[in-house]
């Protein structure tokens, strides 16, 4: 099982595409590493910088219909690559979420008013996903704190647990 703890990359936006998440023309990349430099690369946001913003960052947090656009793994894949196994959001496109659990890696949906009480927690906050009581704990440097439950089917827990589908299907069938 991957690691579902670290420090957090914070997006502040809605509607995050998955040609900002990784851009089309490396879609031709024969492997993943091939991938792990261009994270984010095309993603215009006030005060956000792929190349430095990054490094370090194990979690992403952001706003609604995260991961839509066109429905390609690859949007995934890099984010594994550079081991970013959890993103939190209000909401997911349905692809994309599916890829995620379909990885091993794990895609949150929490409330706005939850993203907005992580978002406040600042730039340095720190979290961990415990998949045994559904319970997301954060903490910034200040000693803030804060403790959110989410909910996530049977199914998807099984996929995470597994390490992805390949896994979960090696070990059911």
């Amino acid at each position: 099982m991957k690691d579902f703890s670290g420090q957090v990359l914070f997006l502040d936006r809605n509607d995050i595409n998955t040609d900002e998440i990784i851009p089309a023309k490396y879609l031709t990349e024969n492997s993943k590493e091939a991938l792990k430099p261009h994270i984010l690369e095309d993603l215009h946001l006030k005060g956000f910088n792929h190349e430095n913003d990054i490094k370090g960052k194990n979690i992403i947090v952001t706003k609604a219909n995260f991961g839509c656009g066109s429905s390609r793994e690859h949007a995934v894949w890099v984010f594994e690559v550079n081991e970013i196994n959890v993103v939190i959001a209000e909401s997911f496109a349905r692809i994309f979420r599916q890829n995620m659990f379909n990885c091993g890696m794990l895609a949150i949906e929490l409330s706005s008013e939850d993203i907005e009480a992580l978002f406040s927690l600042g730039p340095q906050a720190m979290l961990t996903v415990d998949m045994e009581h559904n319970l997301i704990t954060a903490e910034n440097e200040q000693d803030s704190k804060a403790a959110i439950t989410f909910t996530l089917n049977e199914f998807d827990r099984e996929l995470v647990l597994a390490g992805g589908w390949l896994a979960f299907a090696d070990k059911k069938y």
